[in-house]
C-alpha cells in the first residue's frame, strides 16, 4: 500500500470481475502441467568445448575464469559458495597458494561458517599439508569449539597419522569444554584401543545419568574389576539418593549381584528399592524381582513379592483418594495378614486420620468401621486392653454427638468393658450415651446387658427412660409387659398395656392391640378380652378383628361358645353392610362359612350361601395423568344380595339377556336347517353334535354380565352413567325391546 504526503494510506484498487459464471471450458492443474510440458522450448545447447593449444590460450581461459568469478564475489561477498567454487576451481589446476589465498579471503567474510572450514582443512588434507592442516583445525577449534565434527575431524586425523599423543591432548582439550556423552565414549573408546583402562573413568562425573553409570559398572566388570564394579553401583545408589531414585539402577545392580551367585544381596536391593521406588514406576522392578524369586527363591520370598506388589496397589489407591475408606480395608486386612503390630498400627493411624469432611452420618458410615476394626485388631490380635480402651475413647470423642451419633460404637465399648469385668465403666459408657444422644438401639442395648445380669430395677429404670423418649414405639410397651408378665406381676403389666393403648400416637397400634389381648388370654381373663374386642372395634372395623373376635370366643371352653361365635359373625356382617372394600365383607363372609361348615346345621349353612356375593366381570374406563381417554380395563365386582334386592333391573336385565341370547340360537338353527341338506345317517351323525353346542352354550352361568349392559340399566334408573351419548340411545333402544319381552313372558 502506497503513502500519500498527508499521511493517509491509499488502498490500490482492486479489479471487479463482472462476470462471475463459470467458464465454459474448464481446465485442470494436470492439464496445465501437461501442456507445459508438451508446450517446453527446445533445450539450448550446450556451449563447445575448447581445446587448449598453448600456454597464451591457458593464461587467457584462466583470466577469463578468474575475472569471472571475482565478478561474482564482487556481487555478493555474503554468498560462500561462491568462494569455495572459485577455492575448488584454483585447486583443481593445483594452485593451492591461490585457493588457500581464496580460503582466507572467505573467512575473513563469515569466519563462522562451518562449511568453510571444513572444505578449507580437507584441501590442505588431501594436498598433504600436514601442519596446514593441523593450524586450520587449531583456529577453527579455537573460535568455533562447540561444533563437535571439528574435534572429530581433528582427532580421526592425528590417530590417522600415529600421532597417539597428539590425539590424546586434542580429546583432553576438546574433554575440558564437558561435551555430549557421544564425544566421551569416542574418548574412551580411544583409549580402549590403546589399552588405557586407567584413564577411561571420567565420563560419570561431566554426565551422572544413569545410564552413563550403568555403562561404568559393566565396564569396570568386562575387564574383571568386579570389587571397583559394586563399588561404581554403590555410588550411584548415594549419588541419586531417594530423591531421583531409578528403578533401572536397581534392576542393573541385581543382574550384577546375581551374576556374582549374590542372591541374598540381590534379594535385599530388590527389597531395598520396592520400599523407595514410586510405585507407577515399579513395574519392571516387580517383574525382575518376581523371575529371580522363581528361579532363586522359596514359596515364602514368591509370596512376600505379590504380598509387597499388592501393598503397593494399594498405596497408590489411598495416595490418589485417601477418603476410599474401601481400599483402606483391603490394604489394611493384606498388612494384618503378612506385617508385625507397629506396621499395622501405623497403617490404621494414617486411615483414621482421614475424617470425612462433611458431617454427615452417610459419610461417616464406612469410616467408622476403621475405628471398629482397629479396636478389635488391639484386643483381639495384640491383646493390648489399654490401647483398646484409648483407641474406642478417641473415636467417642471424635463423633459429633450433637449431630449424630452411632449406637453400634458405645455397645461395642460397654461389651469390652465387661469382657475386661469393668461393669463400671460399661454402665458409665452407657449412660454418657443415653445422655447424650439417645437412640434406640443404645436403649435395647442396655436394657439387653441388665437383662443378662438379672438387674431387673435397672431395667424398669431403663424402660421408663426409654418409653419417656420414645413413647409411641409399640415394641417397648410390648417388651416392658413382658418383663412384668415374665416378673409375675401381671397387674403391673396390664397397667402398661393401658397406658400403652392410650398413648395419642402409635407405630404400630394392631401389634400392641394383638399382645394385650393375648397377655389377657394367657391369664384366661376372658371378660377382659372381651372388653378389649369390644374396645377395639369402637376404634377399627377391621374384619380381622372381627375374625380374630369369633375365632377367641370359639376356643373358649364353654357350652354356649358357637352361639357367641356366631353371634359375632352376624354383628360384623351387619356393621360390614355399608364397607366400601367389598373384598374384606367377602373374607369375613368366607370365614363365617367355614365356621359353619364345621359346627353348623344345614338351615344356617344354607343362610350363609345366600349371603356370599355374585362374582361379576365389568369394564371400566382408564383416565390417564393428563386427563385423556386410556381405554378399558376389566375388573371383578361382588354383588351382594341385598345389593341386588336395592337394584331390581340387575336380575331382570339378566333375564331379558338369557331370553335375547336364546332366541339369537333359535334362529341360527332354523337357517341352517334351511340351507343343509339331508345326506344320509352320516349327515344326521354329524348334526347332532352341532345341535348340542347352543345346549352346552346355554349352561353359562348367569352372572357374567357385559358392562355396557350395567350402564344401560344404570342409565335407565339413574343419571349417573359414564357411557357416551351414542351408548345411551343404543341401551334404551335395547330396554325397549326387554319391556316388550318381558310383557310376552
Amino acid at each position: 500500500m502506497a503513502s500519500t504526503a498527508a499521511g493517509k494510506q491509499r488502498i490500490p484498487k482492486v479489479a471487479k470481475v463482472k462476470n462471475k459464471a463459470p467458464a465454459e471450458v474448464q481446465i485442470t492443474a494436470e492439464q496445465l502441467l501437461r501442456e507445459a510440458k508438451e508446450r517446453e522450448l527446445e533445450l539450448l545447447p550446450p556451449p563447445p568445448k575448447q581445446k587448449i593449444t598453448d600456454a597464451e590460450e591457458l593464461n587467457d581461459y584462466k583470466l577469463k575464469k578468474r575475472k569471472g568469478f571475482e565478478d561474482n564475489i564482487r556481487k555478493n561477498r555474503t554468498v560462500i559458495s561462491n568462494w569455495i567454487k572459485y577455492a575448488q576451481w584454483e585447486e583443481s589446476l593445483k594452485e593451492v597458494q591461490r585457493a588457500r589465498s581464496i580460503y582466507e579471503r572467505a573467512l575473513d567474510v563469515d569466519h563462522r561458517n562451518i562449511t568453510l572450514w571444513l572444505k578449507y582443512a580437507e584441501m590442505e588434507m588431501k594436498n598433504r599439508q600436514v601442519n596446514h592442516a593441523r593450524n586450520i583445525w587449531d583456529r577453527a577449534i579455537t573460535i568455533l569449539p562447540r561444533v563437535n565434527q571439528f574435534w572429530y575431524k581433528y582427532t580421526y586425523m592425528e590417530e590417522m597419522l600415529g600421532n597417539i599423543a597428539g590425539c590424546r591432548q586434542v580429546f583432553e582439550r576438546w574433554m575440558e569444554w564437558e561435551p555430549e556423552e557421544q564425544a566421551w565414549h569416542s574418548y574412551i573408546n580411544f583409549e580402549l584401543r590403546y589399552k588405557e583402562v586407567d584413564k577411561s573413568r571420567t565420563l560419570v562425573m561431566v554426565h551422572p545419568e544413569v545410564k552413563n553409570w550403568i555403562k561404568y559398572a559393566n565396564f569396570e566388570e568386562k575387564h574383571g574389576y568386579i570389587a571397583l564394579a559394586r563399588k561404581v553401583f554403590e555410588r550411584a545408589v548415594e549419588f541419586f539418593g531417594e530423591e531421583h531414585i531409578s528403578e533401572n539402577l536397581y534392576v542393573a545392580f541385581s543382574r550384577f549381584e546375581e551374576k556374582q551367585k549374590e542372591f541374598e544381596r540381590v534379594r535385599i536391593i530388590y527389597k531395598y528399592a520396592l520400599d523407595r521406588v514410586p510405585k507407577q514406576q515399579a513395574q519392571e522392578l516387580f517383574k525382575n524381582y518376581t523371575v529371580f524369586e522363581k528361579r532363586f527363591g522359596d514359596r515364602r520370598g514368591i509370596e512376600d513379592v505379590i504380598v509387597s506388589k499388592r501393598r503397593f496397589q494399594y498405596e497408590e489407591e489411598v495416595k490418589a483418594n485417601p477418603h476410599n475408606y474401601d481400599a483402606w480395608f483391603d490394604y489394611l486386612r493384606l498388612v494384618e495378614s503378612d506385617t508385625d503390630a507397629d506396621t499395622v498400627r501405623e497403617v490404621y493411624e494414617r486411615a483414621i486420620a482421614n475424617t470425612p469432611p462433611i458431617q454427615e452420618k452417610r459419610h461417616w458410615r464406612r469410616y467408622i468401621y476403621l475405628w471398629i476394626n482397629y479396636a478389635l485388631y488391639e484386643e483381639l490380635e495384640v491383646k493390648d486392653p489399654e490401647r483398646t480402651r484409648q483407641v474406642y475413647q478417641a473415636c467417642l470423642e471424635l463423633i459429633p454427638h450433637k449431630k449424630f451419633t452411632f449406637a453400634k460404637i458405645w455397645l461395642l465399648y460397654a461389651q469390652f468393658e465387661i469382657r475386661q469385668k469393668n461393669l463400671q465403666n460399661a454402665r458409665r459408657g452407657l449412660g454418657t450415651a443415653i445422655g447424650k444422644c439417645p437412640k434406640n438401639k443404645v436403649f435395647k442395648g442396655y436394657i439387653e446387658l441388665e437383662l443378662q445380669l438379672r438387674e431387673f430395677d435397672r431395667c424398669r429404670k431403663l424402660y421408663e427412660k426409654y418409653l419417656e423418649f420414645s413413647p409411641e414405639n409399640c415394641t417397648t410397651w410390648i417388651k416392658f409387659a413382658e418383663l412384668e408378665t415374665i416378673l409375675g406381676d401381671s397387674d403391673r403389666a396390664r397397667a402398661i398395656f393401658e397406658l400403652a393403648i392410650g398413648q395419642p400416637r402409635l407405630d404400630m397400634p394392631e401389634v400392641l392391640w394383638k399382645s394385650y389381648i393375648d397377655f389377657e388370654i394367657e391369664q384366661e381373663e376372658y371378660e377382659n378380652t372381651r372388653g378389649l374386642y369390644k374396645r377395639l372395634l369402637q376404634r377399627t372395623q377391621h374384619v380381622k378383628v372381627w375374625i380374630s373376635y369369633g375365632q377367641f370366643e370359639l376356643s373358649i371352653d364353654s357350652d354356649d361358645r358357637i352361639q357367641r361365635c356366631r353371634q359375632i359373625y352376624e354383628e360384623a356382617n351387619k356393621s360390614m353392610q355399608g364397607c366400601e372394600e367389598k373384598e374384606e365383607r367377602l373374607m369375613l363372609l368366607e370365614s363365617w362359612r367355614e365356621f359353619e361348615d364345621e359346627f353348623g346345621s344345614l338351615a344356617n349353612k344354607e343362610r350363609v350361601r345366600k349371603l356370599l356375593p355374585e362374582k361379576v366381570k365389568k369394564r371400566r374406563k382408564i383416565t390417564a395423568e393428563d386427563g385423556s381417554d386410556a381405554g378399558w380395563e376389566e375388573y371383578y365386582d361382588y354383588i351382594f344380595p341385598e345389593d341386588a334386592a336395592n337394584q331390581p333391573n340387575l336380575k331382570l336385565l339378566a333375564m331379558a339377556k338369557m331370553w335375547k341370547k336364546q332366541q339369537q340360537e333359535d334362529e341360527e338353527e332354523q337357517e341352517e336347517e334351511e340351507q343343509q341338506v339331508p345326506q344320509g345317517k352320516e349327515a344326521q351323525e354329524n348334526s347332532e353334535p352341532e345341535e348340542q353346542g347352543p345346549a352346552g352354550h346355554r349352561e353359562e352361568p348367569e352372572n357374567e354380565y357385559d358392562d355396557r349392559d350395567d350402564e344401560s340399566s344404570s342409565s335407565s334408573s339413574s343419571s349417573d352413567s359414564e357411557s357416551d351419548d351414542g351408548d345411551r340411545e343404543d341401551d334404551k333402544d335395547k330396554t325397549e325391546e326387554t319391556k316388550a319381552d318381558t310383557e310376552k313372558l
